[in-house]
């Protein structure tokens, strides 16, 4: 393994999920296939001040300093500065400029990004001789609606399921959502049905961060014997967005309903309609505590069903066998 090789903010967001997990350092370099001088280094820089690692502002910490050493190194001073203005009112392009002075120079001088950032910070006036002048050069590639794009590519769509899902034969295949209350209001409860049997799983969160929902996810379902817990399915919220690491800590495959089609995953709608009796919509959130949600989740539970011939669903869970 390198000393050396950087962390990426992936990288980053399994560290903080592993430490939390109570992973030692060694433990948590093996997993990610580090050194663990690159983890320790990791936390020691970017831990906050109360000595804890978070990864959303681990991330925040690298980006400043990252800031920091271009407009402290890169900055474009001088003849290269009057040169680079110079070309640019002739309409080259940052990458041609970059080009051309490294051809000349036999080595490079800057790079075509740092001119963006010379443009955009120091020199906005020169934005109308670039060719695309809609917003900052780092967007051009990758604006938020391709990222949505590449980001959708990545997902298992619901049509692409096991037709034994449909047909509800097996324990161990999960519908997930959340469960808000009044417009503005952070916590909400996270639910999971199984779409066989139709127990009920619900998590009070204190907000609908992917990371949060991650965590909370990963805990609940290792709680569960690994027989049932094969498959999950969706919606496209943002909560939902560490699926990835949610099928590699928890062992589980997930699944996507396609945007708006919320009948896709009826199960868990109409589960949730169950548990609006005792936390309707005007509920305050904030007063609700993990131990209610849980005589509610009990109640359901523990309520025969037509479907299941006015058998519970804690009883068709806890019976199968598969």
């Amino acid at each position: 393994m390198k000393h050396h090789t950087q962390i990426t903010d992936r990288e980053r967001t399994e560290l903080s999920a592993l430490i939390r997990g109570g992973l030692m350092q060694k433990e948590v370099a093996k997993v990610l296939g580090k050194h663990p001088s690159a983890i320790s280094k990791e936390i020691k820089r970017n831990k906050d001040m109360n000595g804890k690692y978070h990864a959303g502002k681990a991330k925040i910490k690298v980006a400043h300093r990252r800031k920091t050493a271009n407009k402290r190194f890169k900055k474009i001073k001088g003849k290269l500065r009057r040169h680079v203005v110079s070309k640019l009112k002739l309409y080259w392009s940052p990458e041609q400029i970059a080009g051309r002075l490294c051809r000349e120079q036999g080595k490079a001088l800057l790079c075509h990004e740092t001119i963006y950032q010379f443009i955009y910070e120091d020199r906005p006036d020169l934005i109308k001789y670039l060719r695309c002048q809609r917003g900052k050069y780092k967007h051009r590639y990758g604006t938020r609606k391709r990222e949505k794009e590449r980001d959708a590519m990545k997902k298992r769509r619901i049509d692409s399921r096991p037709k034994i899902i449909e047909k509800r034969k097996r324990i161990g295949d999960w519908e997930g959502d959340t469960l808000g209350s009044k417009p503005g209001m952070k916590p909400s409860i996270l639910t999971h049905v199984d779409r066989k049997s139709g127990l009920l799983l619900g998590d009070r969160i204190e907000n609908k961060t992917a990371e949060h929902v991650r965590e909370i996810t990963v805990k609940r379902f290792n709680s569960i014997p690994k027989e049932k817990r094969k498959t999950c399915t969706y919606d496209n919220g943002v909560e939902f967005s560490e699926f990835e690491l949610i099928e590699r800590y928890a062992k589980i495959t997930i699944y996507h309903a396609y945007p708006y089609h919320s009948w896709e995953r009826g199960t868990n709608e109409n589960t949730n309609g169950l548990l609006r009796q005792f936390f309707p919509k005007k509920a305050n959130f904030n007063l609700v505590t993990q131990n209610q949600v849980d005589k509610a989740v009990q109640l359901i539970n523990n309520r025969p069903r037509k479907r299941l011939a006015y058998s519970s669903p804690f009883e068709v869970f806890k019976c199968d066998s598969d």
